[in-house]
């Protein structure tokens, strides 16, 4: 399957453009996935059955590389497990659960935030220097993410009475964030067999919350329609995307690779109100410019 994966459309998979863009769409179609999904799976069974499907998938088809990987991987096993359970189990558990109280729209702007706080992660973690227009750039995200989670409603603002689920996926951005910078210093392998051990330990990972859900008997398995946004969230934000994002950092490198990532709000937001039906309100719109903005500033390349 991967040889498939690897070889379509010929010219294709040279394509890097191609490859990024598809990755974006295809992770902003997530915050449609995880609306889909309520009603019609619970959030931890979504959780379990991605990561099982994934590393399904993944695990069989690279074995021999991730055993002739594994002496560099072993040594770094609790920084992969604690990648694992904070950036794929936490993570994902979280963004379900605000999928349940909030809107497709709403997921994906807040979901923009994540390269300011990388960035804001990486001056305490390993104290890179920031510029004036960084900060102008992290301060207009937060203004724009503060208006999403206060609904545009100012006195909500100042009675700090916002939407419980803006804020869990807030949570979940920060610990994404925090897996983005461990990638910083993780193990020198294959990229693809350092993604399907990461699956490896997901899905095992993901137990504690499947059985707790099934000990409260709050644990719903999919419905037919639940098992079809199961099957997506899992070969394509999880599985195929993966791939091209790899791909399209071989292509081009990881600095260029990464702002396309700024995509991500804009197709969620799209797709929620095509697919959803969602409104976009007046706040929604000025969010994500803040947003968008923010990002652009921040990514400015220093003047000579």
């Amino acid at each position: 399957m991967l040889a498939f994966v690897t070889r379509f459309g010929g010219l294709t998979y040279g394509n890097a453009i191609l490859m990024l863009g598809l990755t974006t769409l295809f992770w902003g179609g997530n915050t449609v996935a995880g609306r889909l999904a309520v009603g019609e799976v619970s959030p931890m069974v979504v959780v379990f059955l991605r990561w099982a499907i994934v590393a399904g998938i993944m695990v069989p088809m690279v074995w021999p590389r991730i055993r002739t990987d594994w002496p560099l991987m072993r040594p770094q096993l609790l920084r992969m497990v604690l990648m694992a359970a904070f950036g794929f189990v936490a993570f994902n558990s979280l963004f379900y659960i605000a999928a349940t109280q909030t809107t497709a729209v709403n997921l994906g702007i807040i979901q923009g935030s994540m390269p300011i706080l990388v960035l804001i992660g990486s001056v305490f973690a390993f104290g890179t220097r920031i510029r004036l227009l960084q900060v102008m750039g992290i301060l207009l995200t937060l203004v724009g993410v503060t208006l999403i989670a206060a609904q545009g409603d100012l006195q909500k603002l100042l009675a700090l009475a916002v939407n419980p689920g803006d804020g869990v996926m807030l949570i979940a951005c920060v610990l994404y964030s925090g897996y983005t910078l461990a990638l910083r210093n993780r193990p020198q392998v294959s990229g693809l067999a350092f993604f399907a051990t990461l699956a490896g330990i997901s899905a095992i990972a993901s137990l504690p919350g499947l059985f707790f859900e099934m000990a409260t008997g709050t644990a719903q398995w999919p419905t037919a329609k639940g098992w079809l946004v199961v099957l997506y969230i899992a070969l394509f934000p999880s599985f195929l995307s993966q791939i091209f994002f790899m791909r399209g950092v071989e292509l081009i490198g990881p600095a260029r690779a990464g702002v396309f990532i700024n995509l991500v709000p804009i197709f969620a937001a799209g797709l929620a109100v095509s697919i959803l039906g969602e409104p976009f309100e007046w706040h929604h719109g000025t969010a994500l410019a803040l947003v968008m903005i923010g990002i652009w500033l921040s990514e400015r390349k220093a003047g000579r």
